[in-house]
């Protein structure tokens, strides 16, 4: 019986079926979902890792135990994953090793838009690509045979639009089966240069032995229509141009996208009037056309930048448009904003006040650097945010000391903050960082992660102490402050400016969407005490607003965090 299910549900329904005994995971959009799912199967251990590198060396390690692993991962922590993964193509599998990799085009929730099927091509890994839920499932288990088949690692990519959509899901039974005798291996897993150089000849040797495959393999399929287009394209995009062209073209979907096979896209080729490649980023596919001799039209129709459309297709293929019905209302803007009570607002409300520079971090907070707390100055990548600081502060050569902080969340700190820190101790710059520990990973959908007490299925954990962390690490000056104490936020964060001292200081309270946490009521505001000064609209609160001149609280959306009464000089706000 069929279900509906996400893209990325479907994947981890494929994980229980193909009998994967350990999944080792980092929360990141559009992937989450993938290791959540997977959670719900008792069968399978899954974990959230403290990052993606950890995450991808603990499936490594159970691969060569014996396991079927995974891991997953969306495409930037890929790049902190990519240390383990080119080794781990050297030495292969003993159980079947797949790395579930979600790229985001478009960027909803990512700070850039790269493409994973690069590292494929550079590790010399098999990349597959579904389009829809029901492939999710059915690439998942066939990667596992691709896996042990070949002995290599195994991408499995997707994408947000993949991995969020829903569609059909045939249910079947698990696959039993006994991971055998763990036998040791010096040649196979022990990557120094006498053993690593005759594994960079095995890899080439598999590669061809791939392409081989390439030619004949499941994954790759050709949909007969009109002749007189033909369409050479994969994932999402293949169901874009199959909605916009149906029968009025054929299609070569390709679902081993590395490596690619040549002979079958050439014979595609040679039946069709006219070749067009419909790929979303990069021109991976179209760049291989043209190695191999073909002159596809490709990205001088299409953009290298973000999703492509049905609409979008039409209109280049067959120079059609769409008609949308239209409102004829102008809708306002929503940009995204922190919640009413977030924890974080009242620190970010402080550091602009101070006019420090904020060296900013990827989160929920990285929003502090939007209008009108407009508090962050940069954002890099996970962790960047303190050891941006420490160059930035090396570069000034002590213009900036006292006057330059980093911010970084909990999970983030774990993540890859504590290595920053540790360079600071050790190479000694005058740079205070702050922690914004709201107790859970937020911006990817309240996962739980080392520092709070609480493991994927939210049993009691050990908790990593942030303040023993810093001061095991040589920071001595650390301090514990509540964000929504704007008094005692901003005195501990002058201190520690001023301080002739690398300093930490954890800003403390959960996360206010946290099913645990109590709220106060809603505040109000007394209009004939309101002047009008707009104070309380300087900390960005959605609930906050001016009505015919007054300020106004929506009780619908205040969780009574008490941030703007003491924004308020004039005591016009007050518990309700």
């Amino acid at each position: 019986m069929a279900k509906l299910m996400l893209g990325n549900q479907a994947v981890a329904r494929g994980l229980f079926e193909a009998g994967v005994d350990v999944v080792s995971s980092y929360p990141g959009t559009p992937s989450t979902e993938i290791t959540e799912f997977a959670a719900k199967y008792d069968e399978m251990h899954s974990e959230w890792a403290p990052n993606e590198k950890v995450a991808c060396e603990t499936a490594i390690g159970a691969s060569i135990g014996g396991a079927r692993a995974f891991c997953g991962m969306k495409h930037v922590g890929l790049n902190v994953a990519a240390d383990p993964l080119f080794t781990a193509s050297y030495t292969g599998v003993n159980g079947g090793l797949v790395i579930g990799v979600a790229d985001d085009p478009g960027m909803h929730s990512s700070q850039n838009e790269q493409d994973s099927r690069h590292y494929a091509i550079a590790a010399k890994v098999p990349l597959v690509e579904p389009a829809d839920s029901g492939e999710c499932k059915d690439y998942t288990k066939m990667a596992y045979e691709l896996s042990e088949k070949f002995d290599t690692p195994v991408i499995l990519r997707l994408s947000t639009r993949v991995a969020h959509s829903q569609s059909a899901v045939a249910e079947e039974e698990r696959i039993s089966r006994d991971i055998g005798a763990y036998v040791k291996n010096a040649p196979k897993y022990v990557m120094m240069p006498a053993y690593a150089k005759p594994k960079h000849v095995f890899v080439e040797e598999r590669t061809a032995k791939l392409k081989e495959y390439a030619e004949v393999c499941p994954f790759n399929r050709i949909e007969w229509g009109s002749r007189d287009i033909g369409i050479i394209t994969s994932g999402v995009a293949y169901q874009y141009a199959r909605e916009a062209l149906g029968d009025g073209a054929s299609y070569l979907k390709l679902g081993l996208i590395n490596p690619l096979p040549e002979k079958l896209i050439k014979d595609f080729a040679a039946q069709v009037k006219k070749l067009y490649v419909i790929e979303e980023l990069d021109d991976v596919i179209e760049t291989h056309c043209r190695k191999i001799g073909l002159s596809p039209v490709g990205k001088e129709l299409f953009t290298f930048i973000g999703e492509y459309s049905q609409s979008l297709i039409k209109e280049k293929l067959l120079g059609e448009r769409d008609e949308f019905e239209e409102y004829g209302e102008n809708v306002p803007v929503r940009p995204p904003v922190m919640c009413a009570g977030c924890p974080h607002r009242g620190l970010f409300y402080i550091l602009k006040k101070l006019g420090v520079m904020v060296s900013g971090d990827i989160g929920c907070y990285t929003l502090g650097a939007a209008a009108p707390l407009s508090a962050m100055d940069t954002t890099v990548c996970m962790g960047a945010s303190v050891s941006g600081l420490h160059g930035f502060n090396l570069a000034r050569r002590g213009e900036y000391e006292g006057k330059a902080v980093a911010v970084i969340g909990d999970s983030t700190f774990i993540h890859s903050g504590i290595t920053g820190l540790i360079n600071i101790a050790y190479n000694a710059t005058n740079s205070t960082v702050i922690v914004l520990d709201n107790s859970i990973t937020g911006m990817t959908g309240h996962q739980n992660n080392p520092a709070n007490g609480f493991n994927i299925k939210g049993d009691p954990a050990s908790a990593v102490s942030i303040e023993a962390v810093a001061r095991a690490v040589g920071i001595d000056r650390v301090t514990v402050v509540d964000p929504n104490d704007l008094k005692e936020t901003e005195r501990v964060i002058k201190e520690e400016l001023a301080a002739a001292a690398p300093s930490l200081i954890i800003t403390r309270r959960p996360c206010a969407l946290l099913k645990s946490v109590k709220h106060k009521s809603p505040v109000k505001v007394d209009p004939d005490k309101c002047r009008s000064c707009k104070a309380c609209m300087k900390i960005g609160c959605p609930a906050v607003s001016m009505s015919t001149g007054k300020a106004k609280i929506d009780p619908t959306l205040c969780v009574g965090c008490g941030l703007c009464g003491q924004m308020c000089k004039f005591d016009a706000i007050s518990e309700g």
